[in-house]
């Protein structure tokens, strides 16, 4: 039998810390709050073995990306405080791009309370694993499949036949809606875990205040239509984004939410954890007759726990020094800066704003690839009873995912990308000669998308024995 608990940590940061991350925005700082930010944790166990070498931990934060660096300092932490092997734990992010940066980069106002932030998320984060281990309890899974169709291929050719961020009519999207339900042995909902791939980019550089995007609406209406706790886990999101994004109005990530959120608790209130058969007890004459049905149990659920990190060798296209994007990256922080200084004009901040951010995507991949050859990039296999929880730390395009997905040998496999670090987009082979924005930032070559599908499938039949 398995065991788990759950937990949330606040972990909204102070107004006038450095905001977003958008290229094309004129503010610096966040101005409000509009809905919190959060730590979501679960803790998964075997009652046969309650040692924490069998724990599972899975942490939903509402943050963009996270370096491999500051992922490693917060699975440190909680490995030291707890005795939990790194390799259990997965660090999900939701990818809002609504909250605080991971660095200052090209902001310079707010940038000061940036570090004090970061430093109190291994803090918080231990405090939510601990915290998970108060109400444990025994409980069954299971999992279920919806649809919604909240998201759009974003990758549209414009009418110079560039490519740019926008919606895409006629590109692959991937509209599934995975739901995992953890359940008491009375039925009650535990947790629940909700697997869709989207942008949180509703909210866009219009707008100034702090909030998860829809991933936080999404987990608001699961918990108030189930019960328990929701843990929102970002899918194969790199090609896609919302139906309607880049907006300044709250109310439109809301209403969006919902949308997802109202699918995936159909889909939560419909699987049951326990095996069952229909058996016809009697027919009792009334008027029409009336067949009785009970549903007994047929079998157990499967608790099967464990975990297998596996390391795949991705090629990197070369790139430029170190010190040469430093350089790039100094000019137009410099330029934007004095922009800044000169002029209240909004279009002379935001063409002075987007060279300054492009330089620094393009200074961290360098930072982490160097110039080429191959890199190390870990897949993180969660066998959770019937479900397979497959993460890369990469933004993979819906394809990825989706051939995952249907290639597995789970019964049901969730795919995300955003968890565990950040190494930067992964696109299809056939998309590098398109470009676009994803092609231009991506530290990958060609092929390392299809390489990275055989390796996820080599390490679930490893797993799935």
């Amino acid at each position: 039998m398995l065991k788990a608990g759950t937990s949330r940590v606040n972990i909204t940061p102070p107004t006038g810390i450095s905001h977003a991350g958008w290229g094309a925005q004129t503010h610096q700082v966040a101005e409000g709050v509009d809905m919190p930010l959060y730590i979501s944790a679960l803790t998964v166990t075997q009652t046969a073995n309650e040692k924490t070498n069998n724990q599972v931990v899975i942490l939903d934060i509402d943050i963009g990306i996270l370096s491999p660096e500051n992922d490693s300092v917060i699975r440190n932490y909680i490995s030291e405080g707890t005795g939990i092997p790194n390799e259990n734990i997965r660090i999900s992010y939701t990818h809002t791009h609504s909250g605080p940066i991971e660095e200052g980069g090209w902001i310079v106002e707010g940038s000061h309370l940036i570090e004090p932030w970061m430093q109190s998320l291994p803090i918080k984060a231990l405090e939510a694993v601990k915290k998970t281990y108060k109400n444990m309890q025994e409980v069954r899974v299971d999992t279920g499949r919806g649809t919604s169709k909240i998201n759009i291929n974003r990758r549209p050719k414009g009418p110079n036949g560039v490519l740019f961020t926008g919606r895409n009519l006629d590109g692959f999207v991937d509209h599934e809606v995975l739901v995992t339900s953890i359940d008491d042995l009375k039925g009650n909902a535990v947790a629940t875990l909700v697997n869709y791939a989207c942008h949180p980019t509703i909210m866009g550089p219009e707008n100034r205040m702090i909030t998860p995007d829809y991933p936080g609406q999404v987990r608001k209406t699961v918990e108030s239509l189930v019960g328990g706790i929701c843990l929102f886990l970002q899918g194969a999101a790199g090609n896609q984004g919302p139906i309607d994004g880049f907006t300044g109005d709250l109310s439109i990530y809301r209403k969006l939410g919902k949308i997802l959120g109202v699918e995936a608790a159909r889909v939560r209130l419909l699987t049951d954890p326990v095996p069952r058969e229909e058996k016809l007890d009697e027919i009792v004459p009334s008027g029409a007759d009336l067949g009785m049905y009970s549903f007994p149990k047929s079998g157990e659920s499967d608790d099967t726990l464990s975990t297998l990190t596996y390391e795949a060798l991705m090629p990197i296209k070369e790139l430029p020094a170190v010190e040469e994007i430093k350089k790039t990256f100094d000019g137009a922080k410099k330029f934007l800066v004095e922009t800044r200084k000169r002029t209240q004009v909004l279009d002379e901040i935001k063409k002075a704003a987007f060279p300054a951010k492009r330089a620094t995507i393009h200074k961290r991949l360098s930072e982490i690839f160097g110039t080429g050859g191959t890199k190390p990039v870990p897949i993180q296999i969660i066998r959770l009873g019937n479900t397979a929880l497959v993460s890369i730390p990469v933004e993979p395009f819906a394809e990825i995912g989706y051939q995952v997905k249907n290639s597995s040998p789970a019964d049901w496999t969730l795919f995300s990308g955003y968890s565990n670090g950040y190494y930067g987009y992964m696109p299809m082979k056939e998309n590098y000669p398109e470009g676009g924005y994803e092609v231009d930032t991506t530290p990958f070559s060609p092929g390392a998308a299809e390489i990275m599908v055989k390796e996820c499938l080599r390490a679930l039949n490893t797993v799935w024995v």
